[in-house]
């Protein structure tokens, strides 16, 4: 059915209708029509030279407009602009950075944290203007003029819009399919990742699933989550009955060498917190605990420093199993960077293994005794 829409579900006659009238019959039905880039709802959003950065043909039409030596904006200095920066800079771009909130990031990070990668970027070439409400874009010479309610306007050859994004729900309206109303929406699901109609199922951006932290309903419109997603529903539909523990809330990135990451509730403000930070190297540490456990994490540091790497991993590994810290947390509240020793002592690698959609760990297919080399 390549190229072809569903414009309709009917639950009860497990059916779908197509955009050219035509039905298809169903026995497991799954949702997964992901969401959309979502541009700031300011006059002049949608005119020449406005770029989105979601789609190929989107994506193909910035590398043509952004040149050596050309000014680029970006409106949003959240996540999904972020993984964009370095490609734009390494075509020799003019960047400058707009967000309506006080600081960069900040969905991902907190206001120390952001401080310190918005310093960083300074020493790279990129502006940021942060605190700054756009008001309109328009052509002024050629180029794009943005108008900022308190700040001087700004001239620049491409805007690229990275303002959020929107579940692509709408075409499920009278299916019978429970969707909530709470921010990012979503179509709500059990443990099983089925909706309200049992042989319906939803997965990735669209699937409002339980969080492994906290067991509220959450849309986390990541990658990895919709991986796995994709695993546990895949299971299920083939006959198997896997149950999906939730996903964990994580955002990581690399910005000029920069590694930049948060887990879990990393803003908790009922959580016992413990920062520690370099700023002259550009690091940053923030574990927050609850009881024993570390439900939340904020790293920050430089990707070629090789503890860096390693302990993204180590902290992400700690907050999605759950490790009991209790005999740990004086010392990471003293050495929050020195996650190593807690983590192997927590044996944390083998609480992860066997958390796969088999039930157990992963093994490598055995060669037949023909290619093996002797």
């Amino acid at each position: 059915m390549i190229g072809r829409k569903v414009t309709q579900l009917h639950s009860a006659q497990r059916t779908l209708t197509l955009d050219d009238g035509a039905t298809v019959e169903y026995d497991d039905c799954l949702i997964a029509t992901g969401s959309r880039a979502a541009k700031a709802p300011v006059p002049g959003a949608d005119g020449p030279g406005v770029h989105s950065f979601w789609t190929l043909e989107e994506a193909r039409a910035v590398i043509a407009a952004v040149t050596p030596g050309s000014k680029v904006v970006m409106v949003g200095a959240g996540f999904i602009s972020f993984t964009i920066l370095n490609a734009i800079l390494s075509r020799g771009a003019q960047l400058t950075i707009v967000e309506v909130a006080p600081r960069i990031l900040p969905r991902m990070v907190d206001a120390a944290c952001a401080d310190i990668v918005s310093a960083w970027l300074i020493r790279h070439g990129v502006k940021i203007r942060a605190g700054a409400t756009l008001t309109k874009i328009e052509e002024a010479r050629g180029k794009r003029k943005l108008s900022f309610k308190q700040a001087d306007p700004i001239l620049a050859d491409v805007v690229i819009m990275a303002t959020g994004i929107r579940t692509n729900l709408e075409w499920l309206e009278g299916a019978g399919i429970e969707t909530s109303t709470g921010p990012g929406g979503g179509i709500v699901v059990d443990d099983h990742l089925r909706s309200n109609v049992k042989n319906v199922y939803a997965a990735g951006d669209v699937a409002r699933g339980r969080n492994l932290v906290t067991g509220d309903l959450e849309v986390h419109a990541i990658e990895p989550t919709a991986q796995e997603h994709g695993r546990v529903v895949g299971a299920n539909m083939a006959g198997r009955d896997v149950v999906y523990r939730g996903s964990l809330v994580m955002n990581i990135v690399e910005v000029c060498h920069l590694d930049v990451a948060s887990f879990g509730q990393w803003d908790d403000a009922s959580a016992e917190v413990y920062v520690g930070a370099r700023r002259d190297r550009s690091l940053y540490r923030k574990l927050l605990f609850q009881g024993s456990r570390l439900t939340g994490a904020i790293i920050c540091g430089p990707a070629a420093d090789i503890w860096t790497t390693n302990d993204v991993g180590m902290l992400k590994g700690l907050v999605y199993a759950g490790a009991d810290l209790s005999a740990w947390k004086a010392h990471l509240r003293a050495n929050p960077f020195d996650v190593k020793p807690a983590f192997l002592a927590t044996r944390t690698v083998s609480r992860l293994l066997p958390d796969t959609v088999l039930g157990r760990p992963s093994r490598s297919p055995e060669l037949p005794q023909s290619v093996m080399v002797k």
